[in-house]
């Protein structure tokens, strides 16, 4: 255990406090004893208890408003938490919605090559035939006209 020596009310106290603490407990005690020297210089000498009383008065006023503001901030966060999980669900349901779509695509798109392939290779079989039988047509010709 530490102990710390301050001036309060121009008065000396000796305090205690956990090891590495002595730096925070200095301004902390900085802090209420500017707080309690603002209000006797405001109100003046109401004695030393009332001075005090308001002092932990107002200093649990800041308490409790920065608590709240907390408690909203953490209430504010939560609700932009919530709102960048739900953004995010969508970013990833539309993700998911293009990729089928593509997957989709990809199938019609093989689908027409395999029909194009097909159909290109009726045509050469078509062509084929039709040359074969237009040089079947000549040469007949040919010898009918050669008899």
């Amino acid at each position: 255990m530490a102990n710390v020596s301050i001036k309060f009310n121009g008065k000396e106290f000796l305090l205690s406090c956990e090891d590495g603490q002595e730096e925070q407990l200095e301004e902390l005690l900085i802090q209420i004893n500017q707080k309690f020297n603002n209000l006797k210089n405001d109100l003046g000498n109401l004695g030393e208890n009332k001075l005090l009383l308001i002092t932990a008065v107002k200093i649990m006023d800041e308490y409790y408003e920065t608590k709240k503001k907390v408690e909203q901030k953490k209430i504010e966060l939560n609700n932009l938490s919530n709102k960048f999980k739900e953004l995010k669900s969508l970013i990833y349901e539309y993700k998911d919605k293009k990729e089928d779509e593509i997957n989709k695509l990809n199938l019609k798109h093989l689908h027409l090559k395999n029909e194009i392939d097909l159909s290109y290779q009726s045509y050469e079989k078509l062509i084929d035939e039709a040359t074969n039988e237009i040089s079947n047509f000549i040469e007949k010709a040919n010898l009918e006209k050669l008899s």
